[in-house]
């Protein structure tokens, strides 16, 4: 089985292509709603983020809001946060890839936001960027409701840039060009990698350059554990 690690930067259109994935028939694991569903009524993670930070439960599940505000801008409870959480989604994922290595499953994608700033690219064959022009990432994530350019900098500031991580990606996205574009992009890069074919879509070298990278400290993501 092929697994495929899809990541992006805010705003670049990573949910899109997530979705757009599922429709041509490809399972796709969102770390994203595995926290959700850890954080909510009855979530692995709700014990654990109780202790950690009083005051964040309500109800039985994880008020994100409250979480988000004590941890956006606190590095080391952010810290405190990612260690309660991330261990648990990555288990989460073992579990779906478990799962589809048993169905034979040809293609499976692991979407994840901090892909190439953690080390989970290490479990992928290919890592696919999405990518968009900056006007177009702000125009998209500044009509999100609470966005303010101040809060979008500062995501951004945490961030690896965008021309990072299109320099480590396997296969660059595009998202800025209309969705029939990118829909045509990732069949073809499907279909090849279903075939087990060197996908036309994917850059020679990159590989070895991501495998050669050393991750850079990041205190923060797009879509942080607790605003996920």
């Amino acid at each position: 089985m092929k697994i495929l690690g899809l990541t992006g930067s805010i705003g670049m259109g990573k949910s899109t292509a997530a979705a757009m994935l599922r429709r041509l028939g490809v399972p796709v694991h969102d770390s994203d709603a595995a926290v959700h569903r850890l954080m909510a009524r009855g979530g692995a993670a709700v014990p654990a983020i109780a202790e950690a930070f009083p005051n964040t439960v309500r109800d039985g599940a994880v008020d994100r809001s409250a979480l988000g505000g004590i941890v956006f801008a606190d590095r080391s409870a952010l810290a405190r946060l990612e260690a309660i959480v991330h261990p648990l989604v990555a288990r989460e994922a073992e579990r779906f890839l478990a799962r589809h290595r048993r169905l034979r499953t040809p293609l499976a994608v692991l979407d994840v936001p901090l892909l190439l700033e953690g080390k989970g690219h290490r479990r992928c064959d290919l890592v696919a960027v999405v990518s968009a022009p900056p006007a177009v990432q702000r125009q998209r994530v500044l009509a999100r409701p609470g966005m303010t350019e101040s809060r979008l900098k500062a995501i951004l500031a945490k961030q690896m840039p965008d021309r990072e991580k299109r320099r480590r990606a396997d296969v660059v996205i595009p998202t800025g060009l209309g969705r029939a574009v990118t829909m045509r992009r990732l069949a073809r890069l499907v279909n090849d990698l279903r075939r087990g074919e060197r996908s036309t879509c994917v850059r020679s070298c990159s590989t070895r350059r991501r495998r050669a990278w050393t991750p850079t400290p990041v205190t923060g993501s797009s879509k942080s554990a607790a605003s996920s």
